[in-house]
């Protein structure tokens, strides 16, 4: 679950949570997916605000890749459910040794485990 500090940012038209702004130090923010994964360099409010703005929800369509700790490469995941409490990936990579579409649930803020493909 995201911490209670981050600020929530949402669609002017219609509400809908885009991401976060994340608090670094006094007038400088992080944006970060509904997930809690980084979506660009930290800045002043306004600039977080158009970042998160301008990419929206777009990531989750994205591929993404999952480093799994037992593997040296990272697999080929996509989002199954995102949100501020819950995080699952599903496979998507015919390379890995698991079976297609092994889902994964991950905490939520993401670790650092994801990268987009």
């Amino acid at each position: 679950m995201v911490p209670e500090h981050w600020i929530p940012h949402r669609r002017q038209d219609d509400g809908e949570l885009l991401g976060y702004l994340v608090p670094v130090e006094e007038g400088v923010f992080a944006p970060v997916t509904v997930f809690g994964h980084p979506l660009g360099e930290a800045g002043d409010r306004e600039d977080v605000e158009r970042t998160l703005d301008a990419v929206g929800l777009s990531y989750l369509a994205d591929r993404w890749m999952l480093q799994l700790p037992e593997r040296d490469e990272p697999i080929a995941v996509q989002l199954v459910e995102a949100s501020p409490e819950r995080l699952v990936v599903q496979n998507v990579d015919f390379g890995y040794e698991g079976d297609y579409g092994t889902r994964f649930h991950l905490d939520v803020p993401e670790t650092g485990r994801l990268r987009r493909a």
